[in-house]
This record gives structure tokens, sequence and C-alpha cells, in this order.
């Protein structure tokens, strides 16, 4: 019977698939495969025909060249690694930087004849090699055989050829195979796949055609030779020091930061341009949207894994990342900039952690953090919803900016802390630091959010009971107090400040904001009268657990009597400038003849504080008022980050290199309450890699030593860099200077 005219039966459609959707791929849009990973590879074939075999197949070969071994000159003492600036990589391979010969030895079965032999080296990278994509370069001695890469023969005795390699200053930064090709009548004939043969090819800062060439040797030997770095942090007006073991050239560390590219997709063919590379890794390094490496927390809670300060170096987070393949709990902003650096001195381009004191996030790009009053002039916390971050952490990385107008190459900012998107992923930079300072932000990438970051005013707003805001104070010099990194070749610090803004109150510093208007930031255009009352509060170095007295002195520059309401309050505040808990309030009436200055002191306790400190310890006080005559607004804010114990470091005297020694970490609690759930950790530079211990319980008072046997791999000086780390004290830190004989 025939189903023609029959009605449709409705039905519920299939169920939705759960779970993660599969991996989209380019089949059908693309030839090829695109390729993003440089641990795929593809398979080469030993022999390539030029005919098709015989019945018998081919005749023997015998009589034709053949290549009996291929010497990389790999290891440390050798001429690659040396001139390459790479001998202190923990690794087998060679390791060679791009733009600057190399050498390889191939030995033949009998002498080799220039004038009949054709032979090539091939270097390949990624699963479908190209030589239009640059994934394919075969490299030869006569240079009528056009290449790339630039080869000849360097040295010929008997059977051994010395070749000399220069790949390309753009060429692609990665994980190369190497073979050795012979041509013969019947066709090419290959050496066969060998691990032992792949070389790794880096930025190279040393060579002028390189994007990443930096012409300061001091310069270089810090920003891509150094292993150990202090990154600084605290106050402004009180700068503390935090050492760290970049560690890049540890055994692992260049697999894991190559793994960083793989991971995120990129394409090979883009591996070679620092721009992209950077703002790439920007995004890699936090895990907010791409399962990157770290996983961002400032909550004080980390129980399920380690707390940002616990941290002494990038070795155990890198090697974490690209053997669980998962994102590593948790990092702060110092985390990220420290990773980062290690992850772009690895490959090659040059970089150094910097730190801007008192740093704005600027939630909605006008310029301005905005701070509410209530009409009394006292902080409305309801209603203030932008920060100041005590310190922000970041890097600047060195390369030429081709997409730019000429003279904004040289300092570029990227930050891998995930605090706003860029073009929909949380990323900032390149940004060029000479466009920063001179107000162009409209230039990618991201150099209107760091513009920001430096150059934000603190606008004091008084809202009324109608909801009306009137600004009543504006701040021009509060934020990007300092901008600091270490100086090259030493343990201080330098400022870098004159870099990203010019002179506050400058002619220059004005062009520079009118500027920046033109581009779409909005600045507080109004200028408040400025009240002839100052505030001044003091500068102070207390301990964590200490009484102190805090001196507020208002100083009346009127020649008549002035009466303030004032409202001082102090707060436990994280470094991000976030309030935990506000432990002190007070709301004194200050009389001030014409022309004299009062003092108000107020003691604070520690059992108001101790109990409700968060990490980094830091106490915040403002102080606002309203002059009863004139109706004017005072106000001054200071941080004050507590100073924690330390750490006590000392190593065994007479180190030499391959020779056992010791480092021993004491500690004693200073508190009356113990120390739960304490961890150690200790490494150093060259010398020690990451070792931790774990104290389930230290009592009130007692003490602790731990010692540990290490065994040097390098001669030179280096650090032992220890930290303690628990819920109740973080930022415990130690070290121990060491010179190692050779």
């Amino acid at each position: 019977m025939s189903d023609q005219g029959a009605t449709p039966t409705p039905s519920l459609p299939p169920p939705t698939p759960t779970g993660p959707p599969p991996k989209v791929t380019n089949r059908g849009r693309t030839a090829v495969p695109i390729s993003s990973s440089n641990s795929d590879s593809t398979d080469i074939p030993e022999f390539e025909p030029f005919v098709l075999p015989g019945p018998r197949g081919f005749p023997p070969m015998t009589e034709y060249l053949d290549i009996l071994d291929v010497d990389m000159m790999r290891r440390p003492e050798e001429l690659n690694k040396k001139q390459h600036h790479t001998e202190l990589f923990n690794s087998d391979y060679l390791i060679v930087r791009r733009g600057q010969e190399f050498q390889v030895k191939i030995t033949f079965n009998r002498p080799y004849n220039p004038a009949t032999d054709k032979f090539a080296v091939e270097f390949v990278i990624g699963s479908s090699p190209q030589f239009s994509k640059g994934t394919y370069i075969p490299v030869f001695t006569a240079k009528e055989r056009p290449s790339p890469w630039e080869g000849r023969a360097t040295d010929t005795a008997d059977n051994t050829v010395t070749m000399g390699i220069t790949p390309a200053a753009d060429c692609i930064v990665g994980k190369y195979q190497m073979f050795v090709a012979v041509v013969t009548p019947l066709g090419i004939r290959r050496t066969r796949r060998d691990n032992s043969r792949d070389l790794y090819i880096l930025f190279n800062p040393w060579v002028s055609a390189d994007a990443v060439f930096l012409d300061d040797e001091k310069e270089r030997q810090e920003c891509v030779m150094t292993e150990m770095g202090i990154i600084y942090h605290g106050a402004y007006d009180d700068v503390a020091e935090r050492d760290w073991n970049y560690g890049q050239f540890n055994y692992g560390v260049l697999d894991a930061c190559l793994y960083i590219m793989d991971r995120s997709d990129m394409p090979i063919i883009n591996r070679g341009d620092p721009v992209r590379v950077t703002r790439k890794a920007s995004a890699m390094l936090n895990s907010r949207d791409d399962e990157g490496v770290l996983v961002g927390n400032w909550s004080g809670e980390y129980t399920y894994g380690v707390a940002p300060t616990s941290w002494t170096g990038s070795t155990d987070i890198l090697l974490s990342y690209a053997n669980s393949k998962m994102p590593v709990c948790y990092a702060q902003c110092w985390v990220y900039a420290a990773v980062f650096n290690t992850f772009l001195r690895c490959l090659g381009i040059p970089s150094r952690v910097v730190t801007n004191f008192y740093s704005a996030h600027d939630n909605d790009g006008n310029l301005r953090t905005d701070i509410i009053l209530d009409e009394n002039g006292r902080v409305d916390r309801a209603r203030t919803r932008d920060s100041i971050w005590n310190y922000h952490c970041w890097n600047e990385c060195y390369m030429s900016r081709p997409d730019l107008p000429t003279g904004f190459g040289g300092w570029q900012v990227v930050d891998a802390t995930p605090q706003e998107t860029s073009d929909g992923m949380y990323r900032c930079g390149p940004a060029s630091v000479k466009a920063i300072k001179h107000g162009q932000i409209c230039f990618p990438f991201d150099a209107a959010f760091v513009f920001a970051e430096v150059n934000s005013d603190v606008v004091f707003y008084s809202r009324s009971k109608d909801g009306t805001m009137e600004p009543v104070k504006v701040n021009r010099t509060h934020i990007g107090r300092m901008v600091v990194t270490k100086t090259p070749g030493d343990v201080t610090r330098r400022d870098i400040s004159d870099n990203y803004k010019f002179p506050e109150g400058s002619t220059e510093e004005r062009t520079v904001l009118e500027k920046a208007e033109e581009y779409g930031c909005q600045r507080e255009k109004s200028n408040p009268p400025v009240a002839d009352v100052d505030l001044v509060l003091p500068t102070l170095e207390i301990s964590v657990g200490d009484d102190f007295e805090l001196s507020l002195e208002f100083i009346n520059r009127s020649t008549q009597r002035r009466t303030v309401e004032a409202y001082i309050s102090g707060s436990v505040v994280y470094y991000t400038g976030v309030t935990s808990f506000e432990f002190l309030f007070r709301n004194p009436t200050v009389k001030i003849g014409p022309n004299q200055s009062v003092k108000e002191s107020i003691m604070v306790e520690s059992k108001n504080y101790m109990d409700r400190l968060v990490e980094q310890a830091n106490l915040h006080f403002i102080a606002t008022g309203k002059i009863k005559e004139t109706g004017q607004i005072v106000t001054a804010m200071k941080v004050v980050t507590l100073h924690n114990p330390k750490l006590t470091v000392t190593v065994s005297d007479g180190g030499k290199v391959h020779e056992e020694m010791t480092a021993t970490v004491e500690f004693t609690n200073p508190f009356t309450f113990s120390l739960e759930g304490v961890y150690i950790r200790m490494e150093g530079p060259g010398i020690m890699l990451p070792k931790s211990k774990y104290y389930s319980l230290i009592p009130g008072s007692s003490s602790l030593t731990w010692t540990e046997f290490f065994t040097p791999q390098r001669a030179g000086r280096s650090r032992v860099i220890a930290s303690l780390d628990c819920s109740a004290v973080r930022q415990v830190y130690g070290q121990a200077s060491v010179t190692i004989a050779p």
C-alpha cells in the first residue's frame, strides 16, 4: 500500500549531546591541516626515487655518496653553544640562535667532491612542512642553489665536511628536525629520523637583523642570561624585595615554553614574530579563558594549591603545567610576571619584571579613580568601586615594532595578570612604552589601559543626599608614584618612572594628557579650590604583631582659625586595594590656630588587626574631613606594609662544582600562637633544584632547623632562596649568597 499523502509524525528532537564539544578542525576549509604544534612531526622518506624501480628493484647504491655520521657539535664546551650563548641550558640537544652561524660535521663513506657530489642539510618543523611557509628549509653548500638560510663548507678533512649554517634572522622559533640528503641519479637518499639530531632555534638579541636585537651587552646579560631575579613589592615609601629563580636554563623549561605555544594552537608559521609570540603568551600565562598556565587567586584561601606567596621560582610551575597539562594553582601579579619573564628569557626575548607603585585598575577607561565621600566627608565604601593596587607587576620585553611608526620600538609592556579583556581574551600588550609616555594610546596593543595604570587621577566626590556628586579634591600625583625594576648586573633597584611619564606638572605632561584625550580618554577637568589645611600621615615601619602610634598632623596655612571634623579609618586590605575589614574608626574634631599645626595621635593595638590580617599584611589608613569654616575637604591616604619575620639561610663554605654542599634554613616563631600547615621552599639558580618541606605545627616561640644537601652544577655567584608560608603568616623570606668555584 502506498504511503503517499501520509501525514508526517511529529517527534522529539534527538537529545543534546553532553560534555565538551568536539574540537573543530580545518577539514573542508584548508587543503592540509594548519600546523600548530611543535611536537607534531611528519614522516620524511629515507629515499625519494626519481624513476620507478625495475622488476628487481633499484640496483645497489654503494657507488654513490652516503652519509655515515652527523655530529651536531652540541656539547656545552663546544663552539656552537658558546658562540650562541646557550651553554647554560641543561639540555643534550643543540640550541642555537637565529641569524648566526652554527656548525655541524657530516661524515661520508668517501671524500666529498664538490664538483660531482650534491647534498643538502634539511630542516623541518611542524606536521606539514612547506618550503613556501618556512617550515621546510633545505640548505646547500653551493651558492647557486637559493635557500632562505645560508650554508657553506667551512672545512673538509678526509671523509668529513664541516658545514656552516646560518638560519634566517626572522625564521620560526622552535624545535626543528634535521636530515642530511644526498642526490643520486636514482633519487634522493637521506638520513634516518634521529631524535639526537633535533635542534632548537631561539630569538637572537645579539644579532642586529633580529627583531629582538638589544644593543647593550650589560642589559642583554641581565635580561636574557640572568636567572636570579628581584621583584619589588610593598609600598612606594617602604619598598620590599622578593628574590625569584627564573630558571630559564633548567632541564625541561624550554620544552615547557614551547608546549605553552602548542597549547594555544598558535600556528607554527607565526612563531618567528616576537609581537605575536608575546601577545599570545600574555593570554596563555593565565587560565581565565584558555586553560593557560596559572590560576589567579586573591581570596586568601589556597587549600587546593600553592599560595602565591609560597613560590620561589618558575621551574616547578612550568614543569607542572607541561607534565599535568592542567593549570597550576595559584598566582597573583608577581607570579604571572615572574613566570612570563622565564618564558621570554628562555626563548631569547630580552625581558624584565617591572613594579608600578599605586597602580590604577581603571574599570571604565576614564583616567579617573573615584572615591565617594558623604556630605560630612566620610568615605562611602558601598559606592566606591575603583581600586588602587598598592603595587602591580608586569613585564617589559625588547623588540622592534614594524607595525607602528618609526621610533616606537624598544621596551614594550606585556601583562599576563587577568584584569580586563583585550580582543575578547584576558591579555595585555605588547604596548610601546614610548607610546605610553607620549600619549599615543591608539597604538596597539592596549596602550590606553597601561596609560591609565600610571596616569589616572584620584578624584574625591562629595555625594549629597539627592545623589548628585561634586568633585571636591583631585590628586593628580598619587597614581603611578614610582616604576622600578632591577638594576642590570647589580642587586639594587632602578627607578624607570621617566620612561613612562614626563615630570608631574611639566608642559610635556600637559601636552601628553591633551593628546590622550583626543584619543578618547576622559580626564577630570575640574580644579576644586585647594583647602588651606593640609593633612599629613606619617611613614611607618611596623612589624606584624606590634602595637603602634598613628600620628596625624593637621597644618593650618591660613591666617584664621580652622575647625576640621575628621574621619580616620584603618582597614586591613589586600594588596589590590580591596578592603577586607575595617578595624579602626575615629571622628575627632580638630581645632587649629592660624598658621599652626596640631597632631592627633591614635594608638593602634595589634589585637584589633592580627586576627583579620590577609596576606601581605597591608593596613590602609585614610583620613578625610570637612573644614567647618569653608566647607572644603581635606584627605590623606597611607598604606602601611607590616614587616614579617625573616628566615635565616646559611650555606656551607668552600663550594665547588659537582661537590656536595649543605644549605640550612632556620626560623623562630615570634608569636605566642602556633603556626599550622607550614610549607618551606628552597632553591637556587644553577645550584639547587626546588625542594620543599611541610611542618604540621610550629608552636609559639619555638624554632626549627632544616638542612638540605645539594650539588652545584656550575660555577659563579648565585643565591639560595627560601620561603615559609602558612595561613597565619605569608611572605616570610630569606636568602644567602654563595660563590661556587670551578
